[in-house]
């Protein structure tokens, strides 16, 4: 077995697609109407399926709120760097910051990823 991609669900399929490509410097390879597929440096790709029903979700969870059901974790060398970046593609830096050496961020959708430092 190998792993090869990872299915994001969102209201915005095309625009999470072009957000993930700048960010991580990938390419937004395929489109349809409610789905996008981005490859992203070293093989893995990034697909974004329209949910009709996606509610943003909120991060920390709060008990009654939509919760993230996963999270991206990417590895930088530059965090300080990496943060500016994302903030410049369009992520939002999350009010709680739980550990040093590691960001946490919202991209448009609200979906949480994770910068750290190699």
């Amino acid at each position: 077995m190998r792993l090869t991609s990872v299915t994001v669900g969102t209201a915005r399929p095309l625009e999470l697609a072009a957000f993930y490509a700048r960010l991580l410097g990938g390419s937004v390879s395929r489109t349809e109407p409610d789905w996008a597929q981005v490859r992203v440096p070293g093989g893995l790709t990034l697909n974004f399926e329209h949910e009709a029903c996606f509610r943003r979700p909120v991060w920390p969870a709060r008990a009654g709120e939509q919760t993230a059901s996963q999270h991206l974790d990417v590895e930088v060398e530059d965090l300080e760097a990496a943060v500016g970046h994302a903030l410049g593609c369009g992520a939002a830096l999350a009010e709680e910051q739980p550990q040093p050496g590691v960001r946490v961020l919202l991209d448009p959708d609200g979906h949480p990823f994770c910068l750290f430092k190699a």
